[in-house]
């Protein structure tokens, strides 16, 4: 029964749907706490192997983070591309599968180099939500994908949350055991998805791998063919540096402005994550039955610009309480978008726009701590010609704004093709 159902496609609300919708929404929160259980980890690893203090860490430890967005984004399009050819479910089951081989080079590096090298194989493979997504798109009909994305992307957020507590408790018996706890849930979401996931791609909807394609500037020219992707790919982008915003300054505004201890910024960043997972999980799927996708992705940003105006603005630690949920809801604004975009492309193209989107998200991994911390310490040295420690918060909130202006510049397009169609 097994193999049969792996050599079939899945059929649009099918009972293997939902099957299939399970195994991807585990595989995601798995793999994404193998991610979090390495963040409590890290820093002391990189102190054992160098020998040097946590300062110097933190420059390898944003390093390796860049390695893994520069890989990321060179091989999400080759993934997607292998994904349109092969079928979904071989490319996220040798994904999940490197994942766990790169936790294994981690577990026994006897050098920095080791652990670059295993970020670099886990960026090349880390094509988990992309082609999860595409799965989600042959799997789902149109109408459900923005509350299936938002499901994805909760999942993740779950996995986020759970990984550095768990990392945290295990790092306590050894310095190596999360990564083997990290490979060992990789290990077993491929066990999962080898006896349970079923294809998605049936064979006549398949198209050939192509090197023209299979790269960020072939995919993104194949995929602004679909008109209106260009602008809205424009749109995730600016979304993804604002979200981003959050988690890459949080800690050095907060110990800036209120004072805070890591203790509480600790806490503080639980919130958000509890927060980013509710508002994905729940509010997303009451705005998208409500008011459709687009609106959704309006809402969203526009939530973000007011929680970012409030941190940017206030002193008052207390107004943090309302700040926080409404910054996440900008997180609603992803899912929505990679709707619309998967709305566009055709079944056999949905790899390769999962492929692009990533490179997206690692284009936004790279230009965020590239920006947002020299801003806040242009506004916060001791030389400062103004000192105002919210700038990056204003800045992300310019963004998100100019993001909704060009939805409601999509939307016009719309309106005008249609009107054309009508005359």
């Amino acid at each position: 029964m097994t193999h049969r159902l792996t050599d079939t496609a899945t059929a649009p609300g099918s009972k293997l749907e939902r099957h299939a919708g399970w195994f991807v929404l585990v595989t995601v929160t798995l793999d994404a706490m193998g991610l979090g259980l390495l963040i409590p980890v890290i820093p002391v690893l990189i102190q054992e192997l160098t020998g040097q203090g946590l300062s110097q860490a933190a420059v390898y430890g944003g390093w390796l983070t860049g390695v893994f967005a520069g890989v990321q984004f060179f091989a999400a399009p080759v993934l997607g591309s292998l994904s349109d050819h092969f079928g979904r479910r071989p490319v996220l089951l040798v994904s999940v599968g490197a994942f766990g081989l790169s936790y294994v080079l981690m577990s026994v590096a006897p050098t920095l180099a080791w652990l670059f090298l295993a970020q670099a194989l886990t960026g090349l493979f880390g094509a988990t939500p992309s082609t999860a997504g595409a799965y989600i798109a042959d799997v789902t009909p149109r109408e459900e994908r923005t509350r299936q994305f938002g499901g994805m992307a909760a999942a993740f957020g779950t996995g986020l949350v759970i990984g550095p507590v768990l990392g945290g408790v295990l790092v306590a018996w050894h310095t190596r055991l999360p990564f083997l706890a990290a490979a060992a849930l990789s290990g077993v979401s491929v066990l999962y998805g080898f006896f349970v996931l079923p294809e998605s791609l049936p064979p006549e909807q398949r198209r050939r791998f192509s090197w023209r394609r299979a790269n960020p500037v072939g995919a993104f020219r194949e995929v602004q063919q679909f008109a209106g992707a260009a602008l809205l790919l424009g749109v995730v982008l600016l979304q993804r540096i604002g979200s981003g915003t959050m988690p890459a300054i949080w800690p050095y505004f907060t110990m800036e402005v209120y004072r805070w201890t890591p203790k509480t910024v600790g806490w503080s960043l639980a919130a958000f994550g509890l927060s980013t997972v509710f508002a994905q999980a729940v509010l997303i799927r009451w705005f998208d039955k409500r008011f459709g996708s687009r609106t959704t992705a309006c809402l969203g940003l526009a939530c973000m610009m007011a929680g970012y105006t409030g941190i940017a603005l206030t002193r008052d630690p207390w107004v943090v309480v309302v700040c926080i949920p409404l910054s996440t809801m900008g997180f609603m604004a992803g899912p929505a978008l990679a709707s619309i975009l998967s709305g566009m492309a055709p079944a056999n193209a949905q790899g390769s726009l999962q492929g692009v989107l990533a490179s997206v998200n690692g284009a936004a991994a790279i230009v965020t701590p590239m920006v947002i911390p020299p801003v806040f310490k242009a506004f916060t040295a001791p030389d400062a010609l103004l000192y105002f420690p919210g700038t990056p918060y204003l800045l992300a909130t310019a963004l998100a704004g100019l993001g909704i202006m060009l939805i409601f510049r999509d939307a016009r397009r719309m309106a005008g093709d249609s009107q054309d169609e009508v005359t």
